[in-house]
């Protein structure tokens, strides 16, 4: 045999040889560690990205996408707040990247506004986002007790003095009050459409009581969203009042961060696009 068809024959045998991993003395794999847990923290990262936590919020007409509600802090307990105001500012920053400027409501607890502590800490995370005014808004979930309301409004006023919109949500006749209205100045007021659904005359006098809170919101310069939107009946209500901004099932479902981009109008608002004519359109089917 020539030297050469030796050398063939050796790379070839070599090229076809099973791969073996690598094993320490008692046979078990060597794992690299390092590569390992980065990937373990990437892909934590990644899923964490994923879930549905963004509710959209849409004009009352459905086919403009203006903010995202961020879910989580509905729930959050004390310690997670900051960790969880972290990732929605996150969000906000990644949208606007991709040059979609969308807002981000992140809703609180009196209890957490009024923590001076809380606040320091909230602001410090705004401001080092470097997102432009308007972008970050902040939703009081409820009205404080008395004990709380002079640190809550602090705080909200506070948060206000470095760009941040403020909302009130889940409003009734009695947390919209004026002098409350007045001293605060909420940009966003959020009421449950789902009050309105009633017919029966027990409760015309609370809806009334609610129409008429609402209006001196809007009388004081807020916006009204509607929220709960889960039903054709709802969608007519918020449109009667009429209302701004609305958001529930009906709207869309919560979606991810990154759906968030893909998403101009509501599903509702897909339907109705779907069901009307797009134009006149010559006999070829193309529109003039």
């Amino acid at each position: 045999m020539s030297p050469k068809s030796r050398l063939y024959t050796l790379v070839h045998a070599w090229k076809n040889k099973p791969f073996h991993e690598l094993r320490d003395a008692q046979g078990t794999h060597v794992p690299n560690l390092a590569h390992e847990i980065q990937d373990a923290g990437s892909n934590a990262n990644w899923s964490k990205r994923q879930t549905v936590s963004y509710e959209p919020i849409f004009n009352a007409a459905g086919n403009t996408m203006s903010a995202a509600l961020f879910r989580p802090l509905l729930g959050a307990s004390d310690s997670q707040v900051l960790r969880f105001s972290m990732e929605g500012l996150d969000a906000a920053s990644y949208w606007h990247c991709c040059n979609r400027p969308i807002q981000i409501l992140l809703p609180l607890s009196p209890g957490v506004l009024a923590n001076p502590q809380r606040i320091d800490a909230l602001c410090d995370l705004i401001l080092n986002s470097r997102l432009p005014v308007g972008l970050v808004h902040i939703g009081l979930t409820t009205m404080p007790p008395d004990a709380l309301r002079i640190n809550c409004k602090e705080g909200l006023l506070r948060l206000r003095r470095i760009g941040v919109l403020l909302h009130l949500m889940n409003a009734n006749p009695q947390s919209i009050q004026p002098q409350w209205l007045e001293e605060i100045k909420f940009d966003g007021i959020h009421f449950s459409i789902q009050e309105l659904r009633s017919d029966d005359i027990a409760v015309a006098n609370q809806q009334a009581q609610l129409l008429d809170a609402l209006a001196m919101a809007r009388e004081l310069g807020a916006m009204l969203y509607a929220n709960g939107i889960t039903l054709i009946k709802d969608l007519e209500n918020a449109r009667l009042l009429p209302v701004d901004f609305c958001y529930g099932g009906l709207m869309m479902s919560p979606v991810s961060r990154h759906q968030i981009l893909h998403i101009s109008d509501s599903r509702i608002a897909k339907a109705i696009f779907a069901v009307k004519p797009h134009g006149s359109t010559n006999q070829n089917g193309d529109r003039q």
